[in-house]
């Protein structure tokens, strides 16, 4: 299935909060992927500027959702402390799991961390005024997601806690798991943090596209809001 990888912006009154920050060039050319905007072009599009950024929450540190954290040089940086101590621990020896992640990526984490600009979260916390980052575990062992008051309710950005809208329905997780138990729990937790089956946005579903493409032209291209409601509804949950 296609995988693909995106990026959110929220605003929270005069916050600016960026969630995640896929993929480096470098780490794309070594893994055969294509980038198409990095993240301050992205934001960009929105007419804000990478500056005015305040706050990146990164959910975990996979590769493709935790490189290019200078392309916000303005923002604190939100992260789970087990997340950190996972890449940092013995489980990084075996290839079946460190090779989700890239070394350059962790090394600026670390030297941000060491430089104040890294907020170390420890479970459920409220970041900004109505953007809770939530712990769930499963696909790594500090996979946070997001949970983000809007015009239609929560909405819930599962990032890898859910990577389609299948994984989801038949309860049948995306083969890339270290704690199965935990990750099947999170389907349960993402439903509760949010406002319906159809405020839950999986990390890497293309579905998600064409389920918030708006008709008009008020949004740039490949920009879609979650404050709207999708065009059609998912059935089973």
């Amino acid at each position: 299935m296609q995988l693909d990888f995106t990026m959110w912006v929220a605003r929270c009154g005069g916050r600016i909060v960026a969630i995640d920050t896929g993929f480096a060039e470098a780490a794309a050319t070594r893994r055969n992927r294509v980038m198409d905007i990095r993240p301050a072009q992205a934001v960009q599009r929105l007419g804000i500027a990478p500056e005015a950024v305040d706050t990146v929450v990164i959910t975990h540190l996979h590769y493709d959702h935790a490189g290019n954290l200078g392309d916000f040089p303005s923002a604190q940086i939100v992260i789970q402390a087990q997340e950190l101590s996972f890449v940092s621990g013995s489980s990084m020896r075996h290839p079946a799991l460190n090779h989700f992640f890239e070394l350059d990526d962790i090394a600026d984490m670390v030297r941000r961390t060491h430089a104040g600009q890294v907020r170390v979260v420890d479970g459920d916390v409220e970041v900004a005024p109505g953007l809770q980052v939530c712990l769930i575990g499963g696909h790594t062992r500090g996979l946070q997601v997001v949970r983000v008051h809007t015009a239609r309710g929560w909405v819930v950005l599962a990032s890898d806690a859910l990577h389609y809208y299948e994984n989801l329905n038949e309860r049948n997780p995306f083969p890339a798991i270290v704690d199965l138990a935990q990750m099947l729990d999170g389907y349960d937790r993402i439903l509760d943090l949010a406002e319906s089956p159809d405020h839950v946005i999986p990390g890497h579903d293309p579905v998600v596209f064409d389920r918030y493409q708006r008709d008009d032209s008020s949004l740039p291209r490949g920009v879609v809001a979650l404050h709207y409601s999708p065009r059609q509804e998912q059935q089973t949950y």
